[in-house]
């Protein structure tokens, strides 16, 4: 009895019956390859857009301020929409809400390539978020309900492939696009994807047994969405992205527009707790993340959203600012990571079946911690394989953490709450990424007041290294003529040039150092999850 017990809660193969699944009478690996095309597609949108900016905001006639929101707004609701897709496909149909998912964010994807003003391109990509919150949890419910359960890790390495991967396929298809077509085809590429993926889905996936059984239920039950709730959720969720995409460029808490946003925020947490934890039917089950096993696994997959997402935006940015970088090539710096991050998603796959996930994923955050220490070294001679080796390293830590957090989460939970182990997975990935990206902005901007205040006070005409600096920045000048005037006021500029140069080389090694604490972090975390069964 004890073993049927343990089956049931997910700890064993015997007790997956294979008529319930979403794959039906299909080759389940079939069904994890189509769900991961769609997959992919919605994350490589997160990023894609990144380094496209200075093309919008140029094509559009706005500030790079204002651009910036292309970005914000799809992750805003993106993270919305991700605590309603749970109770939304068990209520009206897991597939058809795919499906749906799926329509929307293709068409909105090409209105995103049409848009003719920033109002117009920011409506379509709220669409297009809201579209693709919805179909990255159902993806990973369609997959756990295809596998069982020793096969599941397996099957998240293929599904790891796609949301590991296409942020670092994003800037260099992006920058790609950009450079030699428009900044149009970073959005109208999803088209024929998106098709492609709909027919594949509409004839492949299947509904669940225990899904149309339990949306009768709940159809006979006159159980409706936790309307109070999903609103104080998606108000705590998007003011939070607000505040953290929008609070160093507005100078945090000086501006009455983050204030505001915080109260707002605050208020809508206090809340959302009581509120959430007293319905029968709650729109975000916090129980679970208050969990051991569950809490440890949402924590980790924040930590590893912070890594991937800022290491994504900021390495691109500083190889474009200060290197000489194309978007090209900054993205293509990412790319050999991204090959080794393919590879090692295969590995871990079969490992994740023979060793505890949390040995793997502190043995991930490890080595992810030791890539973030190895791009502190960087210095203005740095090259492009020094970046490119760096992310290769990170490629070989993210899948040792991304595929057991996510096969670990799902541990313990009963089939029906499947789809909200995956929307609080989803909702921890975005908001680490937010977080990630927020702390890397903060400390960049932080320390390089700290490191030019530092230099500046050595930058003086009583310094002996100025004065040395001077006469040979002032000769070099000379011999190019123009005069002693011109070329002692060149060397000046030179001068204020290069301890630019170094503020801002010594600050993005305070980034990276930062982003190196928030891996070994994870390790404790993942030290502390529980041994599950194999």
């Amino acid at each position: 009895m004890s073993g049927a017990v343990e089956g049931a809660r997910g700890g064993g193969a015997s007790a997956f019956d294979p008529s319930q699944g979403a794959a039906g009478g299909h080759n389940p690996w079939l069904i994890a390859v189509v769900v991961s095309i769609a997959t992919f597609m919605e994350v490589l949108d997160t990023t894609i857009a990144n380094v496209a900016l200075r093309y919008i905001s140029g094509t559009l006639a706005v500030g790079a301020d204002e651009a910036s929101w292309v970005v914000t707004s799809y992750l805003v609701a993106n993270a919305i929409v991700l605590t309603a897709s749970s109770f939304i496909a068990k209520r009206y149909g897991r597939k058809r809400f795919y499906l749906g998912c799926l329509a929307l964010f293709t068409a909105s994807s090409l209105a995103c390539g049409f848009a003719w003003n920033l109002e117009s391109l920011l409506l379509f990509r709220v669409l297009q978020g809201f579209a693709g919150g919805g179909m990255v949890p159902i993806s990973q419910s369609i997959l756990a309900d295809s596998f069982p359960p020793n096969k599941r890790g397996q099957a998240f390495a293929i599904f790891g492939i796609a949301v590991v991967v296409a942020p670092v396929v994003g800037p260099t298809l992006g920058g790609w696009l950009s450079d030699n077509f428009s900044w149009h085809w970073c959005f109208l590429i999803n088209g024929p994807v998106g098709l492609l993926a709909f027919a594949l889905v509409s004839m492949l996936v299947q509904e669940p047994k225990a899904a149309i059984e339990e949306r009768r239920r709940l159809k006979r039950q006159g159980v409706r969405l936790d309307v109070v709730g999903f609103l104080l959720v998606a108000t705590f969720l998007g003011s939070l992205e607000v505040i953290l995409d929008r609070g160093q460029t507005d100078d945090w808490f000086a501006s009455n527009f983050i204030v505001g946003f915080t109260i707002v925020c605050v208020l809508a947490f206090c809340l959302m707790i009581p509120w959430e934890m007293t319905r029968e039917n709650p729109i975000l089950d916090l129980r679970m993340v208050a969990t051991r096993q569950f809490g440890s696994c949402f924590l980790v997959m924040m930590a590893t959203g912070a890594i991937l997402i800022a290491t994504t935006q900021f390495l691109p940015e500083l190889l474009q600012s200060y290197y000489g970088f194309t978007a090209t090539w900054a993205g293509l710096a990412l790319s050999p990571g991204g090959l080794v991050t393919m590879m090692m998603m295969l590995v871990v796959g079969r490992l994740s079946s023979l060793v505890q996930p949390k040995y793997l994923i502190a043995t991930g955050a490890a080595i992810v911690a030791l890539a973030m220490w190895d791009l502190t070294r960087l210095n203005p001679d740095s090259t492009f394989w020094f970046f490119a080796w760096s992310r290769i390293y990170i490629g070989l830590g993210l899948p040792l953490i991304f595929i057991p957090i996510t096969t670990a989460s799902y541990y313990g939970i009963p089939r029906e709450k499947t789809d909200q182990a995956s929307a609080l997975i989803n909702v921890a990935r975005n908001v680490g990424g937010s977080i990630g990206v927020s702390i890397a902005q903060n400390v960049l901007a932080f320390r390089e007041q700290f490191h030019q205040s530092r230099l500046v006070e050595h930058v003086v005409p009583s310094s002996p290294g100025y004065q040395q600096a001077m006469e040979q920045a002032t000769r070099f000048f000379s011999s190019a003529g123009g005069g002693a005037v011109a070329a002692r006021e060149r060397a000046i500029a030179w001068i204020g040039q290069q301890v630019q140069l170094q503020t801002a080389y010594w600050a993005y090694i305070d980034v990276f150092f930062a982003l190196m604490l928030i891996s070994l972090a994870a390790v404790p975390l993942a030290l502390i999850l529980r041994r599950v069964k194999l």
